[in-house]
């Protein structure tokens, strides 16, 4: 936590640390893109693959079309068309203009189109766009299994968010990706609590509201005085680990409804069972990474992984060798399913946790204006959840603390945005 002050790039930097990455240039904070290595995806339908990558371009384009037509065209058209609007929001904020809850963010951006986004389903709005029922089953509920654990039924401006960043332009930073927080963190010279909140009550000093933030640590129990908070963590029904309270707050700030997906990492090392996938000779297995469609339905994705800093020298493990893959899935693992994936295993390390909101669970979108100068900055995942996505959130929270604190109305929740930006060029 830091003493809240209109410093409007140091907050940026630090809110974007707080929601998981962030948008500042690598060379910033001396972060280098990670190196690729290539490795060739499939789609599993439990008992055979439906698609699968070669190393030809041309031919991947081939299968695509020889099995499901021009469906993949109309989902690359549907899907630009999404991003060229959301892209939108990037000249809005370079302008200084900030929005008080989720839906006015993005009728600003697509207007009713993308509100309605939120509320009908990623296979409706395909359909109507000319995408087969057989694509949608087979190729693009994979891709939503693997970004969000979740189907084709999932509001279709998630589902757009996700799908666009299977197109391949994602990439991660050398040393991995959690040096983006602690960089960002350590750019903005913030006086970092290592706390944990409780509660935050509204007081007031000459007119202006005053947070009190009450926390806890191995120290024991204390609290300061904020002019702006904001609250970087779930305030869904079901987070069981947060207490976080509000005390003071006429109309009273209650939890936010609606469920989390929970996800489950399994990294295991060891020898995967290529017979299981139609493959006798584990020699031949040429994949490293397996998506999968509802079926079968006890683990998602299955990557051969490999480690957040890549040596020139370094090179994929043979199908054959023991390697580190990563399986989600959306419960642990039982050992007789383990057993159905690897021939055999050294270790098994997992991690669980709520990842993204259940979409479709909650019936309406959340406001990032929680009281005067109290944000959320997590509304926005109701939408949509991702890094960019979370930076996009956490540059809106900076600008409209900023243009609240200074009384800049004007910059907050305009609209006909689009052409006032243009006469402002």
């Amino acid at each position: 936590m830091a003493r809240a002050a209109p410093l409007l790039a140091a907050l940026t930097a630090l809110l974007a640390a707080a929601a998981a990455g962030g948008d500042a240039p690598p060379g910033k904070i001396g972060l280098r893109h990670r190196r690729e290595v290539v490795g060739r995806s499939a789609i599993f339908g439990g008992e055979h693959f439906m698609l699968e990558e070669t190393d030809w371009y041309l031919l991947n384009l081939f299968r695509l079309w020889w099995h499901y037509g021009i469906s993949f065209l109309r989902l690359q058209m549907w899907v630009e068309e999404v991003m060229e609007k959301f892209m939108r929001i990037y000249k809005y904020q370079a302008h200084g203009y900030a929005f008080s809850g989720v839906e006015e963010l993005l009728y600003s951006l697509g207007e009713s189109t993308f509100v309605n986004m939120t509320q009908h389903s990623v296979a409706e709005s395909l359909l109507q766009v000319g995408v087969t029922q057989r694509f949608i089953d087979d190729v693009v509920s994979a891709v939503l299994r693997a970004s969000y654990g979740q189907s084709a039924a999932m509001p279709a401006f998630a589902g757009a968010m996700s799908l666009a960043g299977a197109q391949g332009s994602l990439w991660s930073v050398e040393g991995g990706n959690k040096l983006v927080c602690s960089g960002l963190l350590k750019l903005t010279k913030a006086n970092v609590i290592h706390a944990t909140v409780t509660s935050v009550t509204l007081h007031s000093t000459e007119g202006k509201a005053l947070y009190q933030v009450a926390y806890e640590n191995e120290v024991g129990n204390s609290s300061d005085f904020y002019d702006i908070v904001v609250i970087a963590t779930p305030l869904h029904l079901d987070n069981s680990s947060s207490n976080l309270t509000f005390a003071g707050f006429h109309p009273p700030i209650d939890d936010v409804q609606g469920s989390f997906q929970p996800t489950v990492v399994s990294l295991v090392h060891g020898y995967l069972n290529s017979s299981y996938f139609g493959f006798p000779d584990p020699k031949l297995f040429p994949f490293a990474n397996i998506l999968t469609t509802d079926f079968p339905s006890f683990f998602c994705t299955l990557d051969n992984i490999c480690p957040v800093n890549i040596s020139a020298s370094f090179r994929r493990k043979q199908p054959q060798e023991a390697a580190v893959w990563r399986v989600q899935s959306p419960k642990p693992l039982f050992r007789t399913q383990l057993k159905t994936l690897f021939r055999s295993y050294y270790s098994v390390q997992t991690a669980e946790w709520q990842a993204h909101p259940l979409y479709g669970s909650r019936p309406t979108l959340p406001r990032f204006a929680l009281h005067d100068q109290l944000f959320y900055l997590n509304a926005l995942e109701w939408a949509a959840s991702s890094v960019e996505v979370m930076a996009v959130a956490a540059k809106n929270v900076a600008l409209l603390a900023y243009n609240r604190w200074y009384q800049d109305l004007d910059k907050i929740d305009q609209k006909d945005l689009m052409h006032k930006v243009k006469t402002e060029l």
